[in-house]
């Protein structure tokens, strides 16, 4: 009796034993590297092909944290997911500055940044002995020149953070195209 108590106190330790880990066949390979992993804010749009199905991330770091590095991914599931993406991107750039492409998970904002452009430089003064013989002088604009910059605010909804540039916006939709 004593030893059928014991086994069936024992029995459930010697169950069919399950893998404690299994092996995936995956890889991520870079569609387009936008800021180099080696620079202080990387920018990649990657690839993630597993057994079974092929997702897409855009990894970057998290600009809220200035000091340490924390480095975050946009996770699409699909193909048809990263080219909404690619539509939105598309989209913001005809449009104006402050327009939002709202998703599920994240945000995209546009913000036109005005800087003042390098002045140009300043044509020499006449002689005055050749002045009776010159052109009159052109008109000096008042002021220094607007140069308009294109951002774009990436925010997540789990509090991540990142921003990029028209120019980085426009590589990323020339990759997401062929797909």
């Amino acid at each position: 009796m004593k030893k059928l108590l014991l086994l069936v106190l024992f029995t459930p330790f010697f169950k069919r034993s399950e893998a404690q880990f299994t092996l995936t066949n995956s890889s991520t390979i870079s569609l387009v590297e936008l800021r180099a992993a080696t620079e202080t804010w990387p920018l990649d749009l990657q690839r993630v092909i597993k057994d079974r199905d092929t997702t897409y991330a855009l990894s970057y770091r998290d600009q809220q944290f200035g000091n340490s590095v924390v480095m975050a991914s946009l996770k699409f599931k699909d193909k048809a997911q990263l080219k909404y993406f690619q539509q939105a991107l598309s989209s913001l750039a005809q449009l104006g500055t402050g327009t939002t492409a709202n998703f599920k998970g994240f945000s995209i904002k546009r913000a036109d940044v005005m800087k003042d452009a390098p002045s140009a430089p300043q044509a020499p003064k006449p002689d005055p002995k050749s002045a009776k013989n010159a052109a009159p002088p052109a008109p000096v604009k008042r002021g220094p020149a607007k140069v308009g910059e294109v951002w774009y605010l990436l925010t997540c909804d789990d509090g991540t953070v990142t921003n990029f540039q028209q120019s980085e916006a426009d590589k990323m939709v020339a990759a997401i195209l062929p797909l």
